[in-house]
């Protein structure tokens, strides 16, 4: 299942570009195309990724592979593609879980940008060869916890959150071969790259609205070790979301500014 080539290495760190003026991304060709969004509830939504999305110009492909909705044989027709997360774990052995994780070798292999958020971050890890698993002392992150760039980090996109929001009770070991852009306490990767592919432990996607969903619905999950009470978790928003947002909306443009290298020889 893995699928490693020195290629996709992160010996050559190249930073985020400024961002560009609003509407400027509309202009040109790249932002016609579709951004893959890959869903895992019937309910899901990309949230503030999708909005940042927007923004840039790109319309949404979303498709939920688990209920039967394909995912491309090529990217070719895609400006990125993003999975999200959800309650499900990458270790499972649902075979969409199992086609999603062998799928991630297709951006991999043709670097257009991908991300992963959450689950999909353990995806990427995973398709990668590394572990994942549950914390060892059954520790869990539900709510707002502290995150510290690596120098790598701060190299390709500046002001990073000091508190990100989280919901997740499985990490990952960093695969060989790729770079740390960021890390914690209780789970140490929380940010990585492998050259266009990226992968976050946390969620900058969450809304207000999806918040207020996550900590009713996923009320069971507020009582395990490590997690933040409900209030805690709008307190805190109103402490960081701002810094959060603001690194979100320049990461997006600065990721969806990372092409093939033989896409951009045929302009």
């Amino acid at each position: 299942m893995s699928f490693r080539t020195d290629r996709f290495g992160g010996a050559e760190l190249v930073p985020f570009p400024k961002r560009r003026a609003l509407g400027a991304s509309a202009a040109r060709p790249e932002a016609r195309l579709p951004v893959l969004i890959v869903l895992h509830q019937e309910s899901s939504t990309p949230g503030r990724v999708g909005n940042a999305l927007r923004a840039l110009g790109h319309r949404l492909d979303i498709r939920r592979p688990r209920f039967g909705d394909p995912l491309p044989q090529t990217l070719e027709q895609h400006a990125g593609a993003v999975v999200f997360g959800g309650p499900m774990s990458a270790n499972d052995s649902d075979d969409y879980i199992r086609r999603e994780i062998d799928w991630i070798q297709i951006p991999l292999r043709e670097q257009w940008p991908f991300l992963g958020i959450c689950l999909g971050a353990q995806m990427l890890a995973m398709q990668l060869g590394a572990r994942v698993a549950p914390h060892a002392a059954a520790r869990t992150q539900i709510g707002y916890y502290p995150i510290r760039p690596t120098a790598a980090g701060h190299a390709l996109c500046p002001d990073w959150p000091a508190q990100v929001y989280h919901w997740h009770r499985e990490g990952f070991e960093l695969p060989v071969g790729t770079e740390l852009l960021a890390e914690g306490d209780d789970f140490p990767v929380q940010a990585f790259r492998t050259g266009n592919a990226f992968g976050v432990q946390f969620h900058p996607d969450v809304t207000y609205a999806m918040m207020h969903c996550w900590t009713t619905r996923g009320y069971d999950g507020l009582g395990a070790p490590g997690a933040r009470e409900r209030h805690h978790h709008f307190a805190d928003r109103a402490v960081y979301d701002f810094a959060e947002r603001a690194w979100l909306d320049h990461f997006i443009d600065g990721w969806l500014s990372r092409r093939p290298v033989l896409a951009q020889a045929a302009e």
